[in-house]
Order: C-alpha cells, then sequence, then structure tokens
C-alpha cells in the first residue's frame, strides 16, 4: 500500500471513523485515519455505549414484535416539539431502517450486547447495552481495522481539504512535531471528527452570544470536520441546535468500572458468556451506577427548592430558570457549583415519583443511590461543618446562605457537587445525501467528499439514549459500501 495515495482518508478515529475505517477496509479500499489526539475513540470512547435500534436480532430472540415504522413514530415523542419540528423526517427514518444491520455487523466483530431494554415513551424494548462499556467499539473496531491494512496515524492533526478540478483530492496535515504533510485520496475522504460542543467560537456563532463559556462533555469536540465541509463550500444544518446546556455532575477521577474491566482476550470472552445468563436485575444496577456517573440532575430538584452555591457558598442565580442557571454556573469560579437540599428535598427525593437523575425504566435514582454510588460527590450531613468536611466551601458564608434561603440552620442536609453547566452534543451538521456525500450551499454533491457520525447528522434530531451511537455506526459502515459503489439506498 502506499500510505501517501490511499483510496480512503478518514479523518477522525472515533467510533463513526474507526467504523468507516473497518467498512472501506472491508470492501477492499486501502484506507488511512488521522486522528489529532493521542488515542483513538472519540466521544464514543466517554460514552456509556448503549445502541437503539429496531427489528434486531435480540429482539426477535425475546419474542418482542417491533418495527421500523413504529421507532420512528416513538422517536418522533422524545425532543420538545420546538426541537422536534425541526427533524429531518426522511434522514431520521433513513437511519433506523439500516440500524438493526449495523448491529449485527458489529456482532461480527466481537462486540457483545444484552437486553434490549425498556426506554420509555419508545413503545418496545429497543435499547441494547453493549458489554462492558462503550470502549468495547474502540478497541474492536481498531483491531479489526488494523488486521484489514488500515493505517492509523495519532496526533495528525487535518488542516486543510485539498482538491484537483473542484473535486476534493486530500488532505494536509500536521503532526506532533510540527511537521507539515500532504496525503492524495484516490477515491475519497470521509470527515469523522465529532461534534463542535468545545468549540466556544462556533457555539457563540451559532447559538448566540453567552454560551462560549460553557463547556463540551468531550474537550476535543472541536468541529474540525465542520469548519472543512464548510471551507469547501458545503451548507450546514442546525448548527444552533444542542443537546444542553444542562448541569452534570463532575465525574470522579477514579476511573469507572466499565472502562476497566477487559474488551479483548480470553477474560473478555469469559465475561462475555456470563453475561448472557445474569439476569436483568443485575444489569440494571450496572447500567444505574453508569447513569449516576453521567447524567443530569433533574429539572425538579431546583421546582421542590434545592439551590445551588458557588465555591464561595453563595447563592447566585434563580434555579427554576433553566437558561438563566445553566448560563451563570458557567461564570462561575472553576465554572462549577453544588446542590444544596434540606431535609424536605431529602425525604421527597429519596422515593418515587421524584428521582435525581434518570433513564426511564431503567433506573431511577434516589438520594440514597447518590450517597452510596458516587460517595465522591454526595454528602450527608445532620450540620452544616459536616456537610462541607471534604469541599472547600467556607462555613460562615454557608451559614449566611442556609439562613437566607431556607430560614435555618437545622439539619440533615445533603450537598451534591460539583456540577458543571455541558453541551451534551451537537446536532448540526455539514448536509449530506443518502449517499454520505456532502452537500453544498446548492444542494450538489461536493466530489469526493463524505461525512459519517455526528459530521453527518443532515438535520436528524436523535434525542433518544443509544440513537448518536447507532447513527455513528451505521453511517460508518454504509459509508464503505457507498464509496465502493455497492450501495444504491
Amino acid at each position: 500500500m502506499n500510505n501517501n495515495q490511499p483510496d480512503v482518508i478518514i479523518v477522525g478515529a472515533g467510533g463513526s471513523g474507526l467504523a468507516a475505517a473497518v467498512s472501506c477496509a472491508e470492501q477492499g479500499l486501502t484506507v488511512v485515519v488521522l486522528e489529532a489526539c493521542p488515542e483513538p475513540g472519540g466521544t464514543t470512547g466517554i460514552a456509556v455505549g448503549s445502541f437503539t435500534a429496531a427489528e434486531t436480532r435480540l429482539q426477535r430472540r425475546q419474542k418482542i414484535d417491533d418495527s421500523v415504522e413504529q421507532h420512528a413514530i416513538d422517536l418522533a415523542r422524545f425532543a420538545p416539539a420546538k426541537i422536534e419540528v425541526r427533524n429531518n423526517h426522511a434522514q431520521r427514518t433513513f437511519f433506523i431502517k439500516h440500524a438493526a444491520d449495523t448491529l449485527s455487523w458489529l456482532q461480527s466483530h466481537g462486540i457483545k450486547f444484552v437486553g434490549p431494554t425498556a426506554e420509555p415513551p419508545n413503545s418496545q424494548p429497543r435499547m441494547h447495552n453493549v458489554i462492558p462499556g462503550a470502549k468495547t467499539y474502540v478497541a474492536r473496531l481498531q483491531i479489526a481495522a488494523l488486521k484489514l491494512g488500515v493505517k492509523i496515524y495519532i496526533q495528525a492533526t487535518v488542516q486543510k481539504l485539498s482538491t484537483i478540478d473542484g473535486r476534493i483530492s486530500g488532505i494536509e496535515y500536521v503532526d506532533a512535531d510540527g511537521n507539515q504533510h500532504r496525503l492524495h485520496a484516490k477515491r475519497a475522504v470521509v470527515l469523522a471528527t465529532g461534534d463542535y460542543a468545545n468549540n466556544a467560537e462556533m457555539i457563540r456563532r451559532f447559538k448566540g452570544p453567552g454560551y462560549e463559556n460553557i463547556v463540551g462533555i468531550n474537550p476535543n469536540a472541536l468541529g474540525l470536520g465542520h469548519l472543512l465541509a464548510e471551507s469547501v463550500g458545503a451548507a450546514l444544518v442546525n448548527m444552533d441546535i444542542t443537546y444542553g446546556p444542562e448541569l452534570r455532575f463532575i465525574t470522579t477521577a477514579r476511573q469507572p468500572f466499565q472502562q476497566w474491566l477487559p474488551v479483548t482476550g480470553p477474560l473478555a470472552t469469559i465475561q462475555n458468556w456470563v453475561a448472557r445468563f445474569l439476569p436483568q436485575w443485575i444489569f440494571r444496577r450496572i447500567i444505574k451506577r453508569l447513569l449516576v456517573t453521567w447524567q443530569h440532575p433533574e429539572e425538579a430538584l431546583f421546582e421542590h427548592g434545592a439551590i445551588l452555591i458557588n465555591e464561595e457558598a453563595e447563592r447566585f442565580c434563580k434555579e427554576r430558570n433553566a437558561k438563566e442557571r445553566n448560563l451563570a454556573v458557567s461564570n462561575q469560579p472553576n465554572k462549577q457549583a453544588y446542590i444544596l437540599m434540606n431535609s424536605d428535598q431529602i425525604e421527597k427525593f429519596s422515593r418515587w415519583p421524584n428521582f435525581i437523575s434518570t433513564a426511564p425504566d431503567i433506573a431511577y435514582a434516589y438520594v440514597d443511590d447518590y450517597l452510596r454510588l458516587r460517595p465522591d460527590i454526595a454528602t450527608k450531613s445532620t450540620t452544616l461543618e459536616g456537610l462541607i468536611k471534604n469541599t472547600p466551601l467556607p462555613l460562615d458564608s454557608l451559614s449566611e446562605t442556609v439562613v437566607r434561603s431556607f430560614g435555618a440552620t437545622k439539619g440533615p442536609w445533603v450537598l451534591l457537587g460539583p456540577v458543571k453547566s455541558y453541551f451534551t452534543t451537537t446536532e448540526g451538521s455539514p448536509a449530506v445525501n443518502e449517499q454520505l456525500q456532502v452537500l453544498n450551499q446548492d444542494g450538489h454533491v461536493i466530489d469526493g467528499l463524505y461525512a459519517v457520525g455526528q459530521c453527518s447528522l443532515n438535520g436528524m434530531i436523535l434525542w433518544s439514549h443509544g440513537c448518536h451511537i447507532a447513527w455513528a455506526m451505521t453511517s460508518g459502515r454504509l459509508v464503505g459500501e457507498t464509496i465502493q459503489g455497492k450501495r444504491s439506498s
């Protein structure tokens, strides 16, 4: 293989990029992948890893009667109406039509799933949970890619798309030492760089001023693919739509268990075999732990009187106003805050129907769940002194804030945090057709340029759990067939 003239160049080695690399190589194409970070993975590598799809083999095994048509109806119920009205229905139907085949394709590469699990308002269980976590996608697909001869360059940042006679012909990139390089692609360049949730300039440009201080869950989600596409005339769609901002608890420095469980080798094989025979309640407990790590606190906390305080133990916003709350947190010292609950809120959020966080029908996390599963960010005490023993919060200021907000300093209290205001993902992308070819402002194909994953949402609103990863993998799988000319729809 001539590394300077592969058939396909893929920009980004997250889930969609690795899936695209494997798919292209399976079609007999020579492939080079360029990843700006020190290791592959992208946002997929830090996700929970659920894959939502209808008409799957795992559903049939459980005698679940489902259809793509019903999945399309159910997906329309997740997002707020003002967001859902922006959805590209044709593109989303196209996606879910191909998702089940993608799940089977992933299974053929040794990726194991359990479930599916219910998630209302889905009318059927569709959430397939990867074992042991999302890093499995990264590890398995990377191994498959290398076996197929794919070359993966890390710390290689693409700076420009090259053109010849109006066709995208390759890229220019810089390596870790600052050296400039050029690569020519015989067939295609594929953009697979994820979203732009951590690009402050793009957030301000498309969402408006004030939001630029809010960070993305993935610090490396900088919208490189979107900017590269725009630089050669691509149309951009739904760039103002974001999942968030929303408060999320800062993750512990310790790796969660699903990050250190084996994803390859004999131990992984044994683990995957055992997983098939474990009862569902065990997986619900596992998923609960993951959700307590990644989910955001519910709006109801603030509607029932919980307050936010900053590192100086001062209350700084009207908590019930979601926009004001999220913008205000992003302007506090270290962009973080704490949630303070008194005895009334503790009692209310210790049982149904009030929960701190959730993915419906999978795991409702209450006060005791946080105290047990996240002691790093949850403390309960009958005194204010005990409440802040592991935090930098000043007692005098906290006492004043408590008196002003609650009228007394009598416990018990629960302190949750720190929390930050995050963008989970952004829903905007370059416009693409069903062949995943990038389109210009006039709706015409930009020859030689393709996009997958978050770079190819094309107006889709994917508001339920497991859909972004499902699209990343599906678009990655399909692009190889498209480039080789083996897929017409």
